[in-house]
């Protein structure tokens, strides 16, 4: 029998017991409902037909693309990929900030050693804040072209869409196809020092589409039901090409960018560079239209360069009533959508401009408004020097480069984070990238006469938590391009853009504050500038590359170091014993 408390304390101790009561549910809701997820990556070899063309291309677990990983705001994933190829491999999760868990990133000697022949490691990370369409993909050499895939983060449980519930979601990865092996064709580039060959055809979901020799049967086809919303997943895994991408005769409703949700807004056709995911809303006819659709993909094209200038489609189809006859089906007019001319900067730029973050109370655009340090870098082409007095197969003989603010990037033999991470940096980088051009001239006019870059392992060092302005800004040497900007370990707002040459007086003043749009991929404009800010609130190494990969394997790359904070929950965490060797 129990003893009744005195009444002057029950009171308290009721209290007690009711916020003990309160704290155990606020925990469990925090962490009741966050799974453990296990995947298992077999690095295998796997023999594909396209365009009429067998070859045995790297794979993970014998998909092309790869398997769809679905996970949830909050989870914990536990990948572990075995390497059964000749090749070194690593896989990089394009767009999970790796909150102290650097480790995972996957970039080949930046994060870690790649995993070897016979060799395996477990990708340990967990998904915190984040919820929307990321990509996976091998992050060494050119081996992404084949070896990548969906990343689907879904909100947490009884957490709504902030826009209308889909009927299905349907993930689309664009991808592109060499009938030779794309290991081969860079490294005769870099070998030769001149521009790769182009590849073959581009994908959707690793199909090329009736519009390529033999490819009929190799085509995506999405079956849709009348009056239906779909959110369609859209994911440039491309190495080389952004692409503007439209669906015949519908409009699609843009609801999310780099899995970060933004004002709704409709278009007919949309720009996805290498790197960048885009979640669209596609509504479709209220009644069977007794047709079907092309949905067609091509490059959006600013360089001098060659390039594959081919087209991709995939199929729309709408579910015919059950009345129908196979043959009245095969009968059905295909509309074709009408793409932007391959160089139209203008759409491109007004597309962009169109994205902007949803910043309200449940999520919100936390843009620094006080910056610690400001950061102006050129992204560009240049040349090297042939080596051994031969002649090279770039300009005028010479090897093509490129660079930030003209150091063109050399990786070294171990990783960078381990160098860091074990005292070890002095034999492996610098820690005194330049913050600001060595040389300046004008950066979008006449080109200067010398095109050569320097070439360093240098990394940018941050404290922790420091409030980053970087403006990139594109130069004409060796002709004014787009490029698609990758940051790891982080999401950056983009506060400013124009054409022609920054001004630090006049153009910050036209910085958007309010509700810039927040992603991990960016594209600096051909002959313009781009300007972002960020919180390096995530220590560890962090690479920032363009995701042309011809533009990162010449050496368009860099580093940013950030230092840990003073607070336990500011550290690194410590490295996993299975971390691959070097």
């Amino acid at each position: 029998m129990g003893v009744p408390l005195p009444s002057s304390t029950a009171p308290a101790f009721q209290r007690l017991c009711l916020f003990g009561y309160l704290i155990t549910l606020s925990f469990i809701s925090q962490h009741a409902f966050s799974a453990t997820r296990h995947y298992k990556f077999d690095i295998k070899l796997q023999n594909v037909t396209r365009l009429c063309h067998t070859k045995s291309i790297v794979t993970v677990n014998g998909q092309f693309p790869g398997p769809r990983i679905v996970a949830r705001e909050g989870d914990q994933l536990l990948i572990k990929v075995v390497n059964h190829v000749q090749n070194n491999i690593s896989i990089h999760w394009h767009g999970i900030r790796q909150l102290r868990t650097g480790w995972a990133d996957g970039p080949a000697y930046v994060t870690q050693c790649p995993i070897q022949t016979g060799q395996n490691y477990v990708y340990n990370f967990t998904i915190v804040g984040q919820r929307g369409t990321l990509f996976w993909h091998a992050h060494i050499s050119w081996l992404r072209s084949t070896v990548y895939g969906p990343l689907v983060i879904l909100p947490k449980l009884g957490i709504p869409y902030p826009f209308t519930k889909p009927y299905k979601e349907i993930p689309i990865i664009f991808g592109e196809w060499w009938n030779a092996d794309p290991e081969a064709v860079i490294a005769q580039a870099m070998q030769t020092g001149g521009g790769p060959n182009v590849s073959d055809a581009y994908t959707m979901n690793g199909l090329p589409g009736p519009l390529y020799e033999c490819s009929v049967k190799d085509t995506l086809k999405v079956k849709v039901k009348p009056g239906k919303t779909y959110l369609l997943r859209l994911i440039n895994a491309a190495l080389n090409d952004e692409l503007f991408f439209s669906i015949a005769n519908h409009t699609i409703q843009v609801v999310e960018a780099d899995a970060i949700y933004v004002k709704p807004f409709e278009t007919e056709t949309l720009l996805i560079a290498p790197g960048q995911t885009t979640n669209v809303l596609l509504k479709t006819k209220p009644h069977y239209p007794n047709a079907t659709f092309f949905m067609t993909a091509r490059p959006y094209v600013t360089g001098l360069g060659t390039f594959d200038n081919s087209t991709v489609a995939g199929i729309l189809e709408y579910e015919p009533p059950s009345h129908s006859t196979l043959l009245s089906i095969k009968k059905l007019p295909l509309f074709k959508p009408l793409l932007p001319a391959l160089n139209d900067t203008s759409f491109a730029t007004k597309f962009t401009n169109k994205l902007r973050s949803l910043a309200n109370a449940q999520f919100p655009a936390n843009v620094p408004k006080k910056v610690d340090k400001r950061f102006f870098f050129t992204i560009g082409l240049g040349t090297n020097s042939c080596q051994n007095n031969q002649t090279c197969q770039g300009p005028n003989g010479t090897m093509f480069a490129a660079s930030v603010n003209n150091i063109s990037f050399a990786l070294p033999n171990t990783a960078l984070l381990q160098a860091h991470y074990f005292g070890r940096s002095n034999e492996v980088y610098k820690p005194d990238f330049p913050s600001n051009p060595i040389f300046p001239f004008n950066y979008t006019g006449t080109p200067p006469n010398n095109t050569m870059v320097g070439n360093g392992t240098k990394l940018v060092v941050l404290p922790f938590n420091t409030s980053v302005e970087l403006v990139m800004q594109d130069t004409s040497i060796l002709g004014a391009e787009s490029h698609p900007l990758h940051l790891h370990g982080f999401n950056f707002f983009v506060v400013g853009q124009g054409f022609g040459n920054y001004d630090p007086k006049k153009d910050p003043a036209n910085f958007n504050l309010v509700d810039p749009i927040e992603r991990n991929t960016v594209g600096v404009p051909s002959g313009g500038w781009v300007a972002i800010r960020f919180l390096a609130d995530n220590p560890g190494v962090w690479f920032m590359h363009c995701h042309l990969e011809i533009h990162t394997s010449w050496g368009l790359k860099m580093g940013w170091l950030v230092l840990d904070g003073k607070l336990p929950n500011q550290k690194l965490l410590p490295p996993p014993a299975d971390l691959p060797k070097c």
